[in-house]
């Protein structure tokens, strides 16, 4: 039986940050797997399962804009005397920041008026977080997980507003019920289109016995676009 979901997302802008670009930010040509799993998380996450992403779907023209922005070119480092870490312990700190002193204008190349479809699905990592018990085949579990996923996305519902790259970037997003057609692509997008490579998502190396990261390596894959769709491979597949 498929546990697979199909999620329309839209919005006003975009901005998927290609990392190669050190100072102003350009968005890649159409949303990241990374940041097409941070939608499905915004609107059901469980400790459970691991969204992954099969295909996306480019709905709308590709188009380019550009803006500036203030931001801040520093930021309140995690250790030292000044830091959160001496914060959280000592129970007090300054941990503010000037934006008047710290404030600097960058201009980012963004997406504007985007629209894609998801689809994707999800593996049950460990049964001994299901607060069901073992009674249940995996079958039944997934099924849950589906069913709690299809409520939430029917009725707008999420745990934090979905974002497209950038927080101040919302999304709308809407389910593509089973039975239902996949919207077309625009004439724009037909034929076949090398993306490049592309960020798949981040391989975290975490410490058996402390649990804390050692290390993040960013992986890619090389993004061909095909009459609007994306073939995303899978995770262990991607270069790193």
């Amino acid at each position: 039986m498929s546990y697979g979901i199909r999620l329309e997302i839209s919005g006003d802008y975009a901005l998927f940050s290609r990392p190669e670009m050190k100072v102003e930010r350009v968005s890649y040509d159409v949303i990241t797997p990374s940041a097409a799993r941070g939608v499905l998380e915004a609107i059901y996450w469980k400790p459970q399962i691991r969204w992954i992403i099969d295909r996306i779907h480019v709905l709308n023209p590709i188009r380019f804009t550009n803006i500036r922005r203030n931001e801040i070119d520093t930021k309140i480092p995690l250790k030292g005397k000044s830091g959160v870490n001496s914060a959280m312990k000592a129970g007090k700190g300054s941990l503010g920041i000037a934006v008047d002193q710290h404030r600097q204008q960058r201009a980012s190349l963004l997406l504007r008026d985007v629209r894609y479809l998801i689809e994707a699905h999800f593996e049950i990592l460990d049964r001994r977080f299901e607060k069901s018990g073992p009674d249940l085949s995996d079958n039944e579990v997934a099924g849950k997980h589906l069913d709690m996923f299809n409520r939430r996305a029917r009725k707008g519902q999420c745990f934090h507003q979905p974002y497209l790259g950038c927080r101040e970037f919302p999304a709308r997003f809407s389910l593509i019920e089973p039975g239902d057609s996949i919207p077309a692509c625009h004439e724009s997008l037909r034929g076949e289109r090398d993306l490049g490579f592309m960020l798949h998502d981040i391989a975290f190396d975490q410490d058996a016995k402390t649990k804390k990261v050692r290390s993040a390596t960013p992986r890619f894959f090389r993004a061909v676009m095909n009459d609007g769709v994306v073939e995303v491979p899978p995770f262990h597949a991607a270069l790193a």
